[in-house]
């Protein structure tokens, strides 16, 4: 019932079904009779959207996520790393494109930074996770897959192919190398709260190493930048995604 209750709240509270059941109530007011209020709603509906297809309000949103953890620009000297774990994005398995071409934007540039780093210490291996409705045909094998036309030999990488999601993936990897373990956690930079969050509970040592940000650091922006898009809309989508996922986390661990 919890799992359904999260994945009902992920997909009603984002902007666009919320603006939907908001025109549509105020919709079925105006037909009952009640103008002034369902009025109110319709138009209470469309600013909701414009705001969050605005800039502004995305970035203000998503960079204080992005910007909890700073970027690792070369492999922390200091630390015993035991692995670079790479957790799962998205990926399309069945099309007749490259193996680069099947990966998701977030998977592509999770993948690029965990070899980034990877190739600073190769002795250690790359934990490369996610799962998928074949077993022999998950995220973990997308991953794999792609390391090694990259270089990456074989027997370097382990695939962590059960995990359904980041609190998995936190399961697995204890699993494997044992409270205490010192990682480096490849994610993007908007979930990194949340994954570190995660492994944190299962007792790891995790250091971020977020990438994939979307929230834009310019000072200088162009007119586009103040124009509502579809764009700006998947990044407030983010951003409210990941906040309720922490709020969530609280909330399995305080109850």
């Amino acid at each position: 019932m919890y799992t359904l209750i999260k994945s009902l709240a992920a997909i009603f509270l984002m902007p666009m079904p919320l603006m939907a059941v908001t025109f549509a109530i105020g919709w079925l007011f105006r037909k009952l009779g009640l103008h002034r209020f369902g009025d109110s709603l319709i138009i209470m509906s469309m600013i909701l959207l414009f705001l969050a297809a605005w800039a502004p309000v995305a970035d203000s949103l998503l960079r204080p996520l992005e910007s909890k953890y700073a970027a690792l620009l070369t492999w922390p000297e200091e630390q015993e790393i035991k692995a670079v774990v790479v957790l799962g994005g998205g990926w399309q398995p069945n099309q007749p494109w490259s193996i680069t071409g099947q990966l998701s934007d977030s998977s592509g540039l999770r993948l690029v930074e965990g070899l980034r780093l990877w190739l600073q210490n190769p002795e250690v291996p790359l934990l490369v996770s996610g799962n998928g409705t074949d077993s022999e045909m998950t995220m973990a094998h997308g991953y794999a897959e792609a390391a090694q036309s990259l270089g990456v030999p074989a027997d370097r990488i382990v695939k962590l192919v059960s995990p359904k999601d980041t609190a998995e993936e936190a399961k697995a990897v204890q699993a494997l190398l044992g409270k205490g373990a010192q990682v480096l956690l490849v994610t993007s930079a908007s979930h990194m709260p949340r994954a570190m969050r995660y492994f944190e509970l299962e007792g790891l040592s995790p250091v971020a190493a977020p990438t994939h940000y979307l929230a834009m650091q310019s000072e200088s922006f162009g007119l586009a930048y103040w124009i509502p898009s579809a764009r700006q809309l998947r990044k407030t989508e983010r951003a409210i995604y990941e906040l309720f996922g922490l709020l969530a986390i609280q909330w399995e661990h305080c109850s």
